[in-house]
């Protein structure tokens, strides 16, 4: 058997809680698969359009009724964690009920400790929420000295928060039980809720977004997982992306796919940071091995008849 850590993006998710259920209820059959081939399965998955629209629809109900409160970053990521993992739990329990099998489902709202002192914080990157055209962004920007915006490939504007690396998993030991006890465990939902401790080591949490790839090999690691596998809306990771000279890769080593970050083969805020996250899990332990693939490919992909592998 093995253990399995899947992310799964959020974009992938929808933008509605409609929308969302139903791309869920088509993405658990291949999530179930994995379980009928003999592997325990970690869930986490992003919450970029879902953790905007959340901290959104605080911020136009606080500017119209006094009696609602402006909701703290960290606040709308924990939410997020509880309403996607909701829709998850339910629909991976429906198509395991399906097939007749005992698994049981839990989510777990993840803590994610940052470093207060990670240069992320004085340079915000992290696009999030709800997209705007430019003249509305720079009205948004002017009323908020504080807001930072940006066009997000030719898709909008949208805000800006930092993006720290993941230092520790605060609920690594009850996701270890619950994975012990045939549990589907989802968890580090939208990167997880970033903390960070201070001097008496009591945890406070912090207003950024934890890059949901970086969480789940941090996690990975942690729980023991023999495998990443990291799903997106492509089948392969490429090189020379939108060129004639476009090449498909079946496998890197590390070495090659470090090379090829240094050579700016991958487009940041796209693939950079799902090969990154790779090669961190990749270099974590002996005989781990990180995947990037198709959703609907991820039971082929851990039999190694889709997706790019990434291994030592």
């Amino acid at each position: 058997m093995s253990r399995i850590m899947i992310a799964l993006g959020g974009n992938a998710l929808g933008n509605t809680p409609a929308e969302q259920k139903e791309r869920i209820a088509a993405a658990c059959p291949a999530l179930v698969d994995l379980i009928e081939q003999g592997n325990e399965i970690i869930v986490s998955h992003g919450n970029g359009p879902q953790v905007g629209m959340i901290a959104l629809a605080f911020d136009a109900a606080s500017r119209v009724d006094k009696k609602v409160p402006e909701m703290p970053l960290a606040e709308c990521i924990a939410m997020s964690q509880g309403y996607i993992g909701y829709h998850l739990q339910k629909g991976i329990l429906m198509e395991l009920r399906r097939r007749h099998m005992p698994w049981q489902v839990a989510t777990v709202v993840t803590q994610v400790v940052v470093d207060e002192n990670d240069p992320a914080f004085q340079n915000p990157t992290k696009p999030i929420g709800a997209f705007y055209d430019e003249e509305t962004a720079r009205r948004m920007m002017n009323a908020d000295p504080n807001l930072k915006m940006k066009e997000d490939a030719g898709r909008g504007w949208r805000r800006l928060v930092p993006s720290p690396k993941p230092k520790e998993i605060v609920e690594d030991q009850s996701i270890r039980g619950l994975l012990e006890r045939e549990f589907i465990v989802i968890a580090c939902g939208g990167g997880g809720v970033p903390v960070v401790r201070d001097e008496r080591g009591e945890l406070r949490g912090v207003a950024a977004v934890i890059d949901k790839d970086f969480a789940s090999a941090k996690l990975a690691e942690a729980v023991g997982a023999d495998c990443l596998i990291i799903l997106t809306a492509v089948e392969h990771v490429c090189i020379g992306w939108g060129t004639a000279e476009e090449r498909e890769l079946a496998s890197m080593s590390v070495e090659e796919a470090t090379a090829y970050i240094r050579a700016g083969e991958f487009a940041a805020g796209s693939m950079l940071p799902k090969v990154e996250a790779a090669v961190a899990f990749a270099r974590s332990g002996s005989g781990r091995r990180a995947i990037i693939a198709a959703l609907e490919k991820a039971p082929e992909a851990v039999r190694g008849q889709s997706g790019t592998t990434i291994a030592l």
